[in-house]
């Protein structure tokens, strides 16, 4: 377990998935007394939390320190290999293993699991730590004055701090913005997640083939302005399925979509030109959730004017939908929270300890969305000199036995993603505290001795005046 603080203080988290529940976590690990609040039913939230997703070594790291190792691997499998296919034809271009060298530095693994168990794992893993989760508790409004937030039903919940774990168009973000930063930014792709049952996809010999591979390898399609990525998840016989795809015609809703009601015909027409095997996935897939994809420009302020409110995660951040560090974001920073209120002494330093969590995270995290979308463009790259030059250097990769991601501009990716994955959340608030926060708690308790010196002195003279 981490150090406890001297003083423990009340926490109030405004959502309840991955961010809000890993904040749970890190907090009462160190003491800290915490309450979630997720707007949805246990049931609704189950609905909802569609699809597959990859946890990268740099998020796995953290749930393993965390004692997660265990209930993550029920029911995650371990990635070893992608292997890179063109969209339009299937044509295989070459595959990529994961350097064991490079695994073994970052200290965690990439895991493929269901978004549910993964939320499962968190969800469990609060409760156990004494955390208390509320479902069905709609938040209507947030103060950091007083800080305190009030329910639909009227009831309000007084709290030392509140956290905005609620995604993108945050309550708690505009409470400290002013507005709804993603619902204002612009749009040109949608994302669409979903699942293919493993028994429907073994009964046809084309696609029985994805079984006949090791089960560590992801798929992953480059498409003129369309992508597309495909793993098993650990825990259900079920394959995920992510696509990227244009928006829609002018006139017709793109709104997102989570908890079913929308039309597979819908998702399959949206494929465009596609090789034989996405298409007959489509055809045996669940209903998908849809998602709006945006480039969000960075939010300035995740602190609220009073130094009582925060927001994180894709309240703080958000990363184009799909993205491979999206989950991860929001566990480094639960993790970075929890470590810097390891060591509150009084309520004096929460205004501190809030606005060096933005300034330990907010470079970190605009690498990432940079990152993340640089990838994104590297797979749905329109067609044309660039894009022919890419696949040609993957296959001259290819036809020289190495993998498509040595050398030319998908090595370049492959470094960016190897520095991502390198990054340890825990160690960065570590460092901070001993470089700064040490620091300036020190300077701190100078200025107090200095001032009760010079008291004692006033006192001393005024005595001897008598």
């Amino acid at each position: 377990m981490s150090d406890k603080p001297e003083l423990t203080i009340s926490f109030v988290v405004v959502g309840g998935g991955i961010a809000g529940l890993a904040c749970a976590i890190a907090l009462r690990r160190v003491g800290h007394r915490v309450l979630v609040l997720e707007r949805y039913s246990d049931a609704e939230v189950s609905k909802m939390s569609h699809g597959g997703i990859r946890l990268p070594p740099n998020v796995s790291k953290v749930l393993f320190h965390w004692g997660l190792e265990g209930p993550l691997r029920q029911v995650s499998i371990t990635s070893r290999a992608m292997e890179v296919d063109i969209y339009e034809t299937g044509e295989f271009i070459g595959t990529h293993r994961w350097e064991e060298e490079v695994l073994r530095e970052t200290g965690g693994e990439f895991l493929f699991l269901h978004h549910d168990g993964l939320r499962r794992v968190l969800y469990e893993a609060a409760i156990a730590a004494g955390a208390q989760v509320r479902a069905g508790a709609t938040v209507v409004s947030v103060s950091g004055d007083r800080p305190h937030v009030t329910l639909s039903t009227g009831e309000t919940l007084l709290a030392d701090v509140i956290i905005g774990a609620d995604g993108r168009s945050s309550l708690v973000q505009q409470a400290i913005v002013g507005k709804d930063i993603f619902d204002a930014a612009p749009y040109q792709h949608l994302f669409y997640n979903t699942t293919v049952p493993g028994a429907l996809m073994r009964a046809d010999p084309q696609l029985a083939l994805f079984f006949k591979q090791p089960v560590e390898t992801m798929y992953v399609w480059l498409g003129n302005n369309r992508s597309a990525c495909a793993f098993r998840m650990g825990g259900k016989d079920e394959y995920a399925l992510h696509l990227w795809v244009p928006s829609r015609q002018k006139g017709l809703s793109d709104d997102d979509c989570w908890g079913g009601g929308l039309d597979l015909n819908e998702m399959r027409r949206q494929l465009g030109e596609c090789e034989p095997r996405l298409q007959k996935m489509t055809k045996l897939a669940a209903t998908p959730a849809r998602v709006q994809v945006k480039m969000v420009p960075p939010i300035e302020d995740w602190v609220d004017e009073h130094g009582r409110m925060v927001i994180l995660g894709e309240a703080a951040h958000p990363l184009p939908a799909g993205s491979l560090q999206g989950g991860a974001m929001a566990v480094e920073d639960a993790a970075v929270l929890g470590k810097l209120f390891s060591h509150l002494r009084d309520k004096d330093q929460i205004s501190t300890f809030l606005h060096a969590f933005q300034d330990l995270r907010e470079d970190r995290c605009a690498s990432v969305v940079h990152t993340e979308q640089c990838n994104m463009y590297f797979q749905m790259m329109p067609a044309g000199p660039q894009q022919e030059q890419r696949d040609q250097d993957m296959r001259a990769k290819t036809a020289q036995g190495e993998s498509v991601f040595c050398g030319g501009e998908a090595s370049e990716q492959w470094e960016q993603l190897k520095v991502l994955c390198g990054y340890d959340a825990e160690d960065e608030a570590d460092n901070w505290w001993v470089n700064w926060g040490l620091l300036r708690e020190r300077a701190k308790q100078r200025s107090l001795d200095m001032e009760a010196e010079m008291n004692t002195a006033r006192l001393g003279s005024l005595r001897l005046r008598a």
